[in-house]
């Protein structure tokens, strides 16, 4: 790990430690950017409060910076204990950062994402799935079906681990021999090592489940995948309607809802999602894309 990668994990991760203050993203590319333009690069010194103010900060936000930056014990206690688990960092500046993810989410993108597993997937294209946990019959089949389709053609299955139609799909496309990328709310550090599979988490490895951790990585899941695949959705409820109608105004990734007549597809269709039955998913490069205006970036 570079100095540069320490000090942004220094910067913006808890590190364990749920009452670190810690700078968003952007915060800390706002202190990078004054510290480059208004200070002369000096050996052998760090810096000071004094400098921080000169630079345009409050007091008070100068000595959370300076006390950020002295959690340097912290960082190392925290990286061996992560080494131990086969948990590794990747942080905004990092090599292996998602690179969908920095470019799709910018200033939203999390500053750091927490890995378990074969890095290497990373670097594969992808397509991704959500879906309710309570998931009906035959949405279920769809699930499992997106996930097989994964591995026939060539693709890494990105989603959420969660049971339903997370889990169906994860088990369609190992099944066929493919690769699964999931984003856990929950402790990566006790998922269990898997042949074909890569965790991810944001912010760090020992984070605990809960509902606010499960909504913010579904926007992981909307940006990695080159298509995105909506199994089963409730009408403006719960974390797959909020993150695909998310990615449908923010244009993420293309969005294919299982035509299954529900109200909750019907919407999403109004905003631009496509309906795909099972056949659909047999070519996924033969899918429709959105149409994007004259005008549209």
């Amino acid at each position: 790990m570079t100095a540069k990668e320490q000090g942004f994990l220094l910067m913006t991760s808890p590190l364990g430690d749920p009452d670190r203050k810690v700078l968003s993203p952007a915060q800390f590319r706002v202190l990078a950017r004054r510290v480059r333009e208004g200070l002369r690069p000096r050996e052998d010194r760090s810096l000071t409060e004094a400098d921080l103010i000169g630079l345009g900060y409050a007091p008070e936000q100068a000595r959370q910076i300076l006390d950020l930056l002295s959690g340097q014990d912290l960082l190392e206690h925290y990286l061996r204990r992560g080494h131990r688990q086969g948990c590794v960092p990747l942080t905004r500046i990092s090599e292996d950062y998602p690179m969908a993810v920095h470019n799709r989410l910018r200033d939203d993108a999390p500053g750091s994402v927490w890995a378990k597993g074969d890095l290497a997937l990373l670097r594969l294209p992808a397509i991704s799935l959500a879906g309710s946990r309570d998931i009906r019959p035959s949405n279920r089949a769809f699930a499992w079906e997106v996930g097989r389709q994964a591995a026939l053609q060539g693709l890494v299955l990105v989603s959420g681990n969660a049971r339903g139609a997370d889990q169906a799909a994860q088990q369609g496309c190992l099944d066929a021999g493919g690769q699964v990328i999931a984003v856990v709310a929950d402790r990566l550090d006790q998922q269990k090592p898997g042949r074909n599979i890569l965790y991810l988490s944001e912010d760090g490895f020992d984070l605990p489940f809960s509902a606010q951790r499960a909504l913010s990585r579904n926007r992981l899941i909307h940006c990695m995948g080159l298509r995105t695949f909506i199994a089963q959705c409730d009408y403006q409820h719960g974390g797959t309607w909020d993150g695909t109608a998310k990615n449908l105004r923010h244009g993420w990734s293309p969005v294919y809802c299982y035509d299954d007549g529900s109200p909750a597809v019907q919407v999403l269709t109004d905003m631009g999602a496509s309906p795909v039955d099972l056949q659909a998913l047999a070519d996924f490069s033969s899918l429709p894309l959105p149409f994007r205006g004259l005008f549209d970036t």
